[in-house]
């Protein structure tokens, strides 16, 4: 067993989902149950399925004490303590034991899990332990899925499917799901629609869109041009899913806050805005249509198309930064 303290807490950090989280490693890096393509942490160094005791129980939930204690010493905020390793976290055996005995905190918890466990009831029942949970659902094809997350050898797309329903039966916090889009894999009409389908039989709280933005293990993976993103939010929201694209960049708070060209980048990396929006927003500001070219002109934002109309999106892909 692995005894390194000092990795097992990090943070807090700025999260887009959970505000200032405190991230906790759980997992020695890289041991998993996926060797995703686009995985941004880097090679999985050991496929595992089986759960083990990786760090001890007593040894993370010190640690983690002793950091909050320390933060908030300094009047620091502390949103959500979050599973996040550089591993699948419910590797860990003793996951839902680690969580419980940190909730006196009174800190909400969270796990970022890519699902591929949660067939077994054990899982699901430390799962539930947690406030917050996000599964990965990148796609719902099994030809697509080796592909794209390049599971260990025995497992069953379908087992995990049925154990991510099971599950959403289940849970009293707030469930959410992820799916990591890549060109040309699974950034398609057809499948886009039947991870819509099968997101829309969860009881969930948010689902998310994002892509790769930080360098991926394989060089060749690319995120989907702005069109195919801007499909896919439409198709979730066809569903009448709670969708957000997570395209890489901080967001200040939604409305007018002063900045026109701040704002309208900050939404439009969440939300694609229709063309009828983006000119309601600009009337709200007291600003005309010259923001638009002008971002467009500094490749900041794109203009496309989905159906019959025009949307505009953040350039995710471009090289100056705002």
């Amino acid at each position: 067993m692995e005894n390194s303290s000092s990795y097992l807490v990090f943070g807090p950090v700025p999260s887009r989902r959970l505000g200032s989280s405190l991230g906790i490693n759980n997992i020695p890096p890289k041991i998993c149950t996926y060797s995703c393509v686009y995985c941004q942490v880097g090679r999985t160094l050991k496929m595992e399925v089986g759960r083990s005791l990786f760090y001890d129980t007593k040894e993370v939930v010190q640690a983690v004490r002793e950091t909050v204690k320390k933060l908030q010493d300094k009047n620091e905020s502390i949103d959500y303590l979050s599973f996040v390793p550089d591993g699948e976290p419910t590797l860990d055996l003793e996951l839902g034991e680690k969580i419980r005995q940190l909730k006196d905190l009174g800190i909400k918890i969270a796990v970022i899990s890519n699902a591929s466990l949660i067939w077994q009831k054990e899982v699901r029942e430390d799962l539930k332990e947690a406030d917050w949970v996000s599964l990965k659902i990148d796609a719902l094809t099994p030809s697509v899925w080796r592909k794209i997350d390049r599971p260990h050898r025995s497992l069953e797309l379908e087992k995990i499917l049925k154990g991510i329903e099971d599950f959403s039966q289940i849970f009293q916090g707030d469930l959410n799901t992820e799916t990591m889009l890549v060109r040309d894999m699974n950034d398609q009409e057809k499948e886009l629609h039947e991870i819509a389908k099968f997101i829309k039989r969860l009881d969930i709280h948010q689902s998310y869109l994002s892509i790769p933005t930080r360098p991926p293990t394989l060089k060749w993976v690319k995120p989907p041009e702005a069109k195919k993103i801007t499909m896919a939010y439409q198709i979730f929201k066809e569903y009448s899913l709670p969708v957000e694209c997570l395209l890489g960049f901080a967001v200040q708070p939604f409305g007018y806050t002063g900045d026109i060209e701040r704002d309208l980048l900050s939404i439009t990396s969440v939300h694609p805005m229709r063309e009828s929006e983006v000119k309601k927003f600009l009337k709200k500001s007291g600003e005309d249509w010259q923001v638009i070219e002008h971002l467009i002109k500094d490749e900041k934002l794109i203009q496309t198309e989905f159906g019959d109309q025009k949307f505009y999106v953040r350039n995710f892909s471009a090289t100056k930064k705002y």
